[in-house]
C-alpha cells in the first residue's frame, strides 16, 4: 500500500460536518474507492500503484476531500483522473466528497509502489529504478527490457506514448518498449 503522506486534519467537533466517530470509516471508504481507480494512460495501474493518491482529509467546510498529486503539472490525464475519482466516490456512497489537486511536494517515480513496478513490467513498460539516481536524472542509465530482461538496450526517442515515458528498443529481442522516466 502506498504511503499516506498527507495526514488528515482533526475530525470536526460534534455537530460540525462529519461526526468524529464517522470520520475513520468514511476515510477508509474514500481511500478504497479512489485507490481502485485506474490510470487512464497506463490502465494496469491504480492510482495507489502510481502513488498519486496522497490522502483523504476533512476540508474546512466539513466535506471529505481526496488529495491527488499528478505525475506532472501539465499531465493531460489530471482532469479525467479527478472525474473518475469523483465517480468512484459517488458509487461508494460518498457523493459530497471532492477531489483536490496537491502540487507540493511534487510527484516522483519513487512513489510508484513495488506492485506498480511489477504491473508495469508485465504490461511491457520498463519501470524506473526504485530510487531515482543521479545517473537516471542525466540519462546515463541501464534499462532492462521488460520482455526478455536484457540490459542491451538503447533509447530511440526522449518521448514515448506519453510525455512521462521514453521510447527504447532491446538489441537482444529487437522489441521496442516504453520506459517510465525518472521524475
Amino acid at each position: 500500500m502506498a504511503a499516506r503522506l498527507v495526514e488528515p486534519g482533526p475530525a470536526p467537533a460534534a455537530g460540525e460536518g462529519l461526526r468524529a466517530r464517522d470520520f475513520e470509516g468514511l476515510r477508509a471508504r474514500a481511500w478504497a474507492a479512489a485507490a481502485a481507480v485506474l490510470d487512464p494512460e497506463v490502465p494496469v495501474l491504480t492510482l495507489e500503484d502510481l502513488g498519486v493518491l496522497r490522502g483523504v482529509e476533512i476540508a474546512a467546510d466539513g466535506r471529505l476531500e481526496v488529495l491527488l498529486t499528478p505525475t506532472y503539472t501539465g499531465c493531460p490525464a489530471t482532469a479525467m483522473i479527478a472525474l473518475d475519482v469523483e465517480t468512484a466516490l459517488a458509487r461508494a456512497g460518498l457523493p459530497d466528497a471532492r477531489v483536490r489537486t496537491v502540487l507540493s511536494p511534487a510527484w516522483t517515480t519513487d512513489w510508484i509502489t513495488a506492485e506498480g513496478r511489477r504491473k508495469l513490467t508485465e504490461y511491457g513498460i520498463a519501470p524506473p529504478p526504485p530510487k531515482a539516481s543521479r545517473r537516471a536524472l542525466f540519462g546515463v542509465e541501464t534499462i532492462a527490457c521488460p520482455r526478455c530482461n536484457s540490459t542491451d538496450t538503447e533509447k530511440l526517442a526522449e518521448f514515448g506514448s506519453t510525455a512521462c515515458k521514453a521510447l527504447w528498443r532491446c538489441r537482444a529481442c529487437r522489441e521496442p518498449f516504453d520506459h517510465f522516466k525518472c521524475l
